[in-house]
């Protein structure tokens, strides 16, 4: 295999970021394929942390092509920052680090209008943080958008301004002064567009002739499944794909380049926002996982909720991506628990519901029905060896390999890269 899709399949924060850079060491090219700097990833690199919240996770490895394809919606200004960290902490950028000129642009009055909806008690409460994502993905399909290569060239970007401006005034002027909003913008392009235009390329043509010459590529998603924009659950989700489908329109290439997709699964389940969570937790053992797993956004740092590993929404995720593999992350984090539950179905008015159910109302008001096992009963973190896990950790991994029908490849047991093992002898995913 040369091709690779890492993608999230509960509601993001699974470790996909860890995952990456992992498989990283092993890639020539990583590739992020939708998403914006809603995302982030916490990283352990030579004892050092690092969040990164646009730039691929395989940048922290020397030699590495690190691309942002037309699928992402790039701030041109807190890449920028991303960038000046990661020089400053000695990590080369130049020569290995692309953008694609399709990828579209946010701007300061996609995140005024951001924050507006979200305030809005008129409309339904997302949970957004407020990165002008949403809004910038509504121009993008509303066509009014303004990408990379729009960016880059003076006369056009002052023209789409203009427009977009000029469109967006009513809305703005309930906020800000339109006058001053455009110097920023004018004031802040100056800088930032030649700062972007030495990053710019046809990333699509880069990315098919890296497998045409049998290049490992590795494409990497932004949040999980279930904030997918068509199978997530609707309306709190993304404004993106991240399913693996995404990543064929997202990076500009057929499907049928994509050899594998590795699924990247936490051991119980969290989401940050709003929306349906059906095996949350609100009693002590939610406060328990929170702590341990240090569940806190990378990006916002908003405490995570917690719950119970949800098969239903792990089958819906393999099925719509395809998954034949997955990578089992924060095992260590279930030590210490008495008994483990494992949500294997919903009931909804007395109907048991063994796929994800459409309806939002469904999602809801269904009740979670459970299948208790016990503790795992030993130590876990520090394992090296699947072997040496204890009995009922490794009964566990089997009982969700059962239920969700993917194999578990490797198991994380903690944030550094080092701390990955193999479930199984000859796991090779590249």
């Amino acid at each position: 295999m040369s091709t690779l899709v890492v993608l999230g399949t509960q509601w993001g924060d699974e470790g996909k970021g860890k995952v990456v850079h992992y498989l990283a060491e092993q890639a020539d090219y990583i590739v992020r394929y939708q998403g914006g700097n809603n995302a982030g990833h916490t990283l352990i690199y030579e004892n050092k942390p690092f969040v990164l919240h646009l730039i691929p996770s395989g940048i922290l490895f020397p030699k590495k092509i690190c691309i942002i394809t037309n699928g992402v919606v790039v701030d041109p200004k807190a890449l920028k920052e991303e960038i000046d960290v990661l020089k400053k902490k000695k990590i080369p950028i130049d020569g290995r680090f692309f953008v694609s000129e399709r990828a579209h642009v946010i701007l300061p009055y996609h995140k005024l209008i951001d924050g507006m909806l979200e305030s809005d008690t008129t409309q339904t409460k997302i949970g957004t943080t407020k990165k002008g994502i949403g809004p910038c993905y509504t121009d993008k399909v509303r066509r009014v958008g303004i990408r990379v290569i729009d960016y880059i060239d003076k006369e056009v970007f002052l023209e789409l301004l203009d427009q977009n401006l000029k469109e967006k005034e009513n809305m703005l002027k309930r906020v800000c002064d339109i006058k001053k909003l455009k110097a920023e913008i004018l004031k802040d392009h100056a800088v930032l567009s030649k700062f972007l235009k030495k990053y710019v390329a046809d990333t699509s043509v880069m990315i098919a002739d890296a497998i045409a010459k049998k290049k490992k590529v590795l494409f990497e998603s932004a949040q999980g499944t279930m904030l997918d924009l068509d199978y997530g659950t609707y309306p709190f989700v993304t404004s993106s794909n991240p399913t693996s489908g995404g990543a064929s329109t997202g990076v500009g290439m057929g499907p049928s380049n994509v050899d594998a997709v590795l699924g990247v699964v936490k051991a119980y389940t969290t989401r940050v926002g709003e929306g349906p969570f059906p095996t949350e937790l609100f009693d002590k053992t939610g406060e328990f996982l929170r702590e341990k797993g240090q569940e806190f956004g990378a990006t916002t740092g908003r405490p995570r909720r917690c719950g119970w590993f949800d098969a239903v929404v792990l089958r819906h995720s393999v099925r719509v991506n395809g998954i034949k593999h997955l990578i089992l992350t924060k095992l260590d984090c279930l030590e210490g628990l008495d008994k483990i539950k494992v949500c294997v179905a919903y009931k909804y008015k007395g109907k048991i519901l063994k796929d994800f159910p459409a309806s939002r109302i469904v999602q809801r008001d269904c009740k979670p029905v459970y299948e208790e096992m016990p503790g795992l009963n030993g130590i876990v973190r520090g394992v090296t060896k699947f072997e040496k896990l204890p009995a009922n950790a490794k009964k566990y991994i089997k009982r969700l390999e059962q239920l969700v029908g993917a194999k578990i490849d490797l198991i994380s047991l903690g944030r550094k890269r080092e701390e990955t093992i193999p479930a199984s002898k000859n796991v090779k995913l590249f």
